[in-house]
């Protein structure tokens, strides 16, 4: 991903997914300004014990901290996207999974223009929304590619080969996510990973506007080289 044929809204590159007990102290809001300051130019906030008003809340500030510079994404709560929305928050859509609301009723919810990924994992998931309009789904989740921490209740691992069938089973872009590390970028990069997602890399960082730029110099290495 470069940085002059990016826009918000645009999935690629290094994905941050939010953790409000990773990022510590220093918080959520802080994190993803660093992390967006080392070029990370995709942000989900996923947040699954906050109140509905303390999500609302820091979807507002984090939107407000990232400006224009990232596609800011609100995992799950098709509610909250829709209330930050209309506050004029620049928020560009949401990321659900499959047990949420059925993704065609989240896309006429959100509208034609918000962006919607689903997580999908299995050859069953790809054959339901091979069956949904074109534009019902913008970007497919893919994973985990390896046990994590952060999704204890995750399915069995894919690993980069089974990540590969996936993203090859399906015209959208795939995003590989749970527990990726810095020698997993080019493998998943060279299996069709249109993004990576991350958390703990970036959120439990002691310096997260680093991690940031090596992954994003990483990601950068390895699409110049394809």
């Amino acid at each position: 991903m470069t940085g002059g044929d990016w826009a918000p809204g645009r999935i690629e590159g290094i994905y941050l997914v939010t953790d409000t007990q990773l990022c510590g102290s220093r918080g959520v809001v802080e994190t993803v300004r660093a992390a967006v300051a080392g070029g990370v130019r995709v942000v989900q906030i996923r947040e699954k014990t906050a109140s509905t008003a303390d999500l609302y809340q820091l979807v507002l500030q984090t939107a407000d901290a990232v400006g224009h510079a990232a596609t800011v994404l609100v995992d799950d709560r098709i509610d909250v996207f829709l209330a930050a929305r209309a506050e004029g928050a620049a928020v560009h859509g949401v990321h659900v999974g499959q047990s949420d609301l059925p993704v065609e009723r989240v896309r006429a919810l959100v509208g034609p223009d918000a962006v919607v990924g689903l997580t999908a994992n299995t050859p069953g998931h790809l054959e339901v929304l091979h069956a949904l309009p074109p534009g019902t789904v913008d970007y497919l989740g893919v994973g985990v590619i390896r046990p994590t921490a952060t999704k204890p209740d995750h399915p069995a691992p894919l690993g980069v080969d089974g990540f590969g069938r996936i993203a090859a089973a399906t015209p959208l872009p795939c995003v590989a996510i749970g527990g990726i590390e810095s020698p997993d970028v080019d493998a998943l990069r060279a299996a069709g990973a249109a993004g990576i997602a991350v958390v703990s890399a970036i959120c439990a960082s002691d310096d997260p506007e680093r991690s940031a730029e090596e992954l994003v110099a990483q990601w950068g290495r390895q699409n110049t080289n394809r």
